[in-house]
């Protein structure tokens, strides 16, 4: 009885042990992460906001885990259930610090993204193709990191070990199996870093792809999502860009020219037009001060005039709002000014 009661006694006094850790473990990341998201650290230090955001739930889980595998002490007397809970705290640590590891270098790459993505002008086009790479790298070094994780995992097992060596034998065919079967997959793997780190193609790139015009909004080892100028995405492999000729309108700088076409009356004044096209881009502040003209391009079947309006602006999305600013100022001004020159088919009566 004595001895009864007192392993009764030790297995409470282990467990509550465990509580008190566990519960001190918990504070001691809540009250870091009060320190961190406070905003004299906030302010001061621009990595507080991303660690909190992503490495909050993975802290609370590496310390709860890591406390538990330090303190508990499992019952000596059956050797079985001993092994089985210090398998199961292994295996739990090394899946929380991997989520962890994982999530904290995403917060350290999320700060520089951040002001790469703040990036305009000039250097622009750097700033997305370092993006580009970034993003890829961290991808890259996520499922090497699960890899090895799994590996550890592994071997943690006895029966894994003793069979280490012959895994590792065996290791080039599987290799050469698994490629075999994996073509496909590899091939958009490699494709993907090939773009990314020969400067192909970048995030926020302005595209032609299947006649569909767009811009590169996500682009992974394995497919490419363009979001096309209405809202749709459209979702291609990244082996299409390096087995197919596409568009690439910011290839070497985001800045582009924009063209507005108008169809007017034989009547219309050129010169009148091509000053006032002059005075709408100096009074809008979309236009980098750089290029522009206005030119009589064709002559169409119906009898009309092709008029094309060409200005330049700092990057894609500001060429597009610029050219329907123009076009609209245009169009309004040939309306009020020479609703003469406004288009007409003529009908010649034999």
């Amino acid at each position: 009885m004595t001895t009864k009661g007192g392993a009764v006694l030790s297995a409470a006094w282990n467990w509550a042990t465990l509580g008190t850790a566990v519960v001190a473990a918990i504070t001691a990341v809540e009250l870091l992460r009060r320190v961190l998201n406070s905003r004299l650290i906030g302010e001061r230090w621009a990595l507080a906001g991303p660690v909190v955001r992503r490495c909050t739930w993975p802290g609370f889980a590496t310390a709860v885990v890591a406390t538990a595998n330090a303190v508990y002490t499992p019952d000596m007397s059956v050797a079985s259930t001993q092994n089985l809970i210090r398998q199961m705290f292994t295996l739990l640590l090394i899946g929380c610090v991997t989520w962890l590891v994982i999530q904290a270098a995403y917060a350290v790459t999320d700060v520089v993204l951040d002001r790469l993505t703040r990036v305009e002008g000039e250097r622009n086009r750097r700033a997305r193709r370092i993006r580009t790479q970034i993003t890829l790298v961290r991808r890259v070094s996520a499922a090497v990191v699960v890899l090895v994780a799994l590996g550890a995992m592994l071997f943690t097992f006895p029966q894994v070990r003793a069979l280490g060596a012959g895994l590792l034998a065996s290791a080039g065919i599987a290799g050469v199996v698994a490629g075999v079967a994996a073509q496909s997959t590899l091939g958009n793997l490699l494709a993907g870093l090939q773009l990314a780190f020969s400067d192909a193609l970048r995030l926020d790139d302005v595209v032609v792809v299947e006649d569909e015009w767009g811009r590169i909004e996500e682009l992974t080892l394995t497919y490419v999502a363009l979001r096309l100028w209405d809202e749709r995405r459209l979702i291609l492999p990244v082996s299409y860009f390096t087995a197919n000729p596409f568009e690439n309108w910011t290839r070497h700088e985001s800045r582009i020219l924009g063209s507005v076409y108008l169809r007017v009356d034989w009547a219309v004044p050129v010169e009148e037009l091509r000053a006032e096209l002059y005075r709408a881009l100096r009074d809008n502040p979309l236009w980098d001060q750089k290029d522009w003209t206005l030119q009589v391009t064709d002559v169409t079947p119906g009898g009309l005039v092709e008029l094309r309006a060409l200005m330049s602006a700092a990057d894609s999305a500001s060429a597009w709002d610029l050219r329907c600013d123009i076009r609209e100022h245009l169009v309004r001004f040939v309306r009020e000014k020479y609703p003469e020159s406004l288009p007409r088919l003529r009908v010649d009566r034999v």
